[in-house]
C-alpha cells in the first residue's frame, strides 16, 4: 500500500501514546481520558465550535490508515468508541454523538495514523457546516478530566 507520509514524518500520535510531549499547543498527557495496551482516547487539539471536547481514538501502534488496521484492532477501537460517546452523554448532557474517520488526501486525512473522531452533538450544531481551530492546551483538561472521571467509575 502506498504511504501518504511525507519524508521524515514525526507522527504526533505515536507520540503522544509512547508518553512524549513536544513544547506546543497539540495534545499533552493531560488529555488522555483512556490508554490500554492497544489504543488511547484523548480530548482532540481541534475542536469545532459547537462540539468542544471532542474525542480521537487510537491504535497505538502506527497504522498509517484503514487499509493497514487490523480487524481486531478495528474491534477495540469501536468498542473504546462506545465507552467515550456513554461518557459524553453522561458529562456533557449532548444529544446525540457522531462518529467519524477519514483516509487518504482525497479522504480528508491530514494526520498519517489512523484515528476515529467521536463528536459529542447537540440540535442545530451544525457541525459539517463549521470548520475546527485550534485550542491552548489549558482549554482541554476541563473536558478530559470529566470524561476520565466516568471512565474510572464506570
Amino acid at each position: 500500500m502506498h504511504t501518504h507520509m511525507p519524508k521524515g514524518y514525526e507522527c504526533p500520535f505515536c507520540r503522544i501514546v509512547s508518553g512524549k510531549e513536544k513544547q506546543n499547543n497539540g495534545t499533552k498527557q493531560r488529555d488522555i481520558i483512556y490508554q490500554n495496551e492497544h489504543v488511547a482516547a484523548f480530548i482532540a487539539s481541534k475542536w469545532w465550535p459547537n462540539n468542544k471536547g471532542h474525542v480521537l481514538v487510537v491504535p497505538n501502534q502506527h497504522y498509517e490508515n484503514i487499509y493497514e488496521l487490523p480487524v481486531e484492532m478495528a474491534a477495540e477501537i469501536h468498542r473504546v468508541a462506545q465507552l467515550t460517546a456513554f461518557a459524553m452523554k453522561n458529562t456533557y448532557g449532548c444529544d446525540g454523538i457522531s462518529t467519524r474517520q477519514h483516509n487518504e488526501p482525497a479522504g480528508n486525512q491530514d494526520v498519517w495514523h489512523y484515528h476515529l473522531h467521536v463528536y459529542p452533538r447537540y440540535e442545530g450544531d451544525n457541525l459539517y457546516m463549521t470548520k475546527g481551530v485550534f485550542t491552548m492546551p489549558d482549554e482541554r483538561p476541563y473536558y478530559a478530566e470529566k470524561l476520565r472521571s466516568w471512565l474510572i467509575n464506570k
